[in-house]
């Protein structure tokens, strides 16, 4: 029988924004994704992001620059295989997400649904950012499911969070033309103190909130790092008609 959420842990999810998981998913079951993305990577199978596509500072300028055809995303993962669709409806965190939604969970396609990767030499790293701010739903209340299937640190530009930033209010200012957060404002600087990594290891898990700032470095191993990021929605908090978060279709899970 599963185990559900305890007291603490949703207490702690509403404070900090996050969660962590550790072996939450077996070697078996990651060591399948992973042979599915390699195939995929390889034979470059659409939908995919490249470097080039982020815009981001220091990412490849054209696809035709050194680095440019360097794939970040594989978009629409629960699409491309059985073995993600398995995972992103897994009972477990189906029913943690109920408890902290406290309503029916539904999957949502537009935002997220991918495998990214982060490649050697030409990783771009990523700012401290909320996934709200280029979502459209009712509510800023949704929750990313963030898998990875091999080692995850500082070093290979994991994931970096601000514990309890999805409770602060930000102003305009505070942000580029990107809605990152930008350096040079010292209220910034401040909540950059405040930042940590999150070292995770193959089958480690993380529910972070929707307006959680979080960021990642790039990858200075010689290996790629590669998660499963999936996000999900209670069913009252409908996207927005006529947005990008309404072009497709959600999955509502039972």
């Amino acid at each position: 029988m599963q185990t559900p959420l305890s007291p603490i842990q949703i207490e702690q999810f509403r404070h900090d924004g996050y969660l962590v998981f550790r072996t939450l998913v077996s070697p078996a079951a990651c060591d399948t994704m992973l042979a599915v993305t390699r195939q995929h990577l390889q034979r470059a199978i659409a939908p995919v992001e490249y470097e080039a596509d982020v815009g981001y500072a220091g990412a490849p300028q054209s696809l035709d620059a050194p680095g440019g055809r360097t794939i970040r995303r594989l978009r629409a993962a629960y699409q491309r295989d059985a073995c993600f669709q398995a995972w992103a409806a897994d009972p477990r965190i189906v029913n943690w997400l109920r408890q902290l939604f406290n309503e029916r969970v539904c999957l949502t396609l537009a935002h997220h649904n991918c495998v990214m990767t982060k490649h050697p030499n030409f990783g771009t790293a990523t700012g401290w950012h909320r996934d709200i701010r280029y979502w459209s739903f009712a509510r800023n209340d949704l929750i990313a499911v963030w898998l990875a299937l091999g080692t995850e640190n500082a070093d290979n530009g994991g994931l970096h969070v601000i514990p309890g930033s999805h409770r602060i209010n930000i102003v305009r200012e505070q942000l580029d033309e990107l809605d990152f957060l930008r350096p040079d404002v010292p209220e910034n600087r401040a909540l950059f103190a405040h930042g940590r990594t999150l070292d995770l290891a193959q089958g480690d898990v993380v529910f972070f909130h929707s307006g959680l700032f979080h960021a990642a470095g790039r990858n200075n191993s010689d290996t790629v790092k590669t998660s499963v990021v999936f996000a999900y929605r209670g069913e009252s908090n409908f996207p927005v008609v006529g947005s990008k978060s309404a072009a497709v279709e959600d999955v509502v899970l039972k």
